[in-house]
């Protein structure tokens, strides 16, 4: 396996299609089960949450497909060249971002903010708990936070950066399936460090407000984390189990 070009497309895309040549070229036969996710992370010297990202990518594509317990194996579909590039942007990749950017907003945003801006910051946090009590999809109070946190510094131009990171979410396919496997396990928007958030602007406090909001989006990234790593961790044991399953059968003879 070459080492991926250091210049090349988002890493994720790189480790995706170098699996998928290997699976035109016969290197991973239909109905194979893939290496683990740490050995796959070995051979491309990436971390594991890029190769997480990189097997959604492919069972979006309809390449591989995830055997619940067992592990990732390689189907009948061929993929489509076209259809990788519409992939886009992963969930790590966009809320690394975001954190980014959006912490040093909030700091802005502490020393410009208005009484009547924070009151509707604080609608949005109960309308974000609502949100949450009935599982609603898309998150749109969150959005309308963050983005109410932006317009607050006065800066169009910060509006539209955390305006477009925000509709990213939601274009690309890819960022979008990991967000709702993050859904799933139970992982949605926190009130409490909405709340955080909302009480350092409050304060007029900028350094608070972005350890704030930094922690919070931190908080997002390690809920993908956790959210994909269940996936791993199942799949290993299953794994184990099988294993052992096999040495008792051995045992036997």
């Amino acid at each position: 396996m070459l080492p991926l070009p250091a210049n090349g497309p988002r890493l994720y895309r790189q480790v995706a299609d170098a699996i998928a040549a290997d699976i035109r070229q016969g290197v991973h036969a239909p109905g194979q089960r893939l290496p683990s996710e740490r050995d796959l992370a070995e051979t491309f010297d990436v971390s594991r949450p890029t190769v997480r990202e990189a097997m959604i990518a492919l069972e979006i594509l309809g390449l591989v497909e995830a055997r619940h317990g067992s592990g990732i194996y390689v189907t009948e579909q061929a993929l489509a060249s076209e259809a990788a590039a519409e992939l886009d942007i992963g969930a790590f990749e966009l809320t690394e971002a975001r954190r980014l950017v959006e912490g040093e907003v909030a700091a802005l945003a502490a020393a410009t903010i208005t009484d009547q801006e924070l009151t509707e910051l604080a609608a949005l946090v109960a309308e974000i708990g609502e949100e949450n009590a009935r599982n609603a999809v898309g998150e749109q109070a969150d959005r309308r936070f963050h983005l109410a946190i932006a317009r607050a510094t006065r800066n169009t131009a910060l509006v539209g950066v955390v305006e477009q990171l925000w509709d990213m979410r939601y274009q690309s396919p890819l960022c979008m399936a990991m967000l709702e496997r993050a859904r799933t396990v139970g992982d949605q928007p926190r009130v409490e460090e909405h709340q955080r958030i909302l009480h350092s602007l409050a304060a007029r406090d900028g350094q608070a407000a972005r350890a704030a909001m930094r922690d919070h989006l931190g908080r997002v990234i390690e809920g993908l984390l956790a959210a994909t790593e269940m996936e791993a961790v199942q799949r290993a044991r299953a794994e184990v189990a099988a294993k052992r399953d096999e040495l008792r059968r051995r045992g036997g003879l």
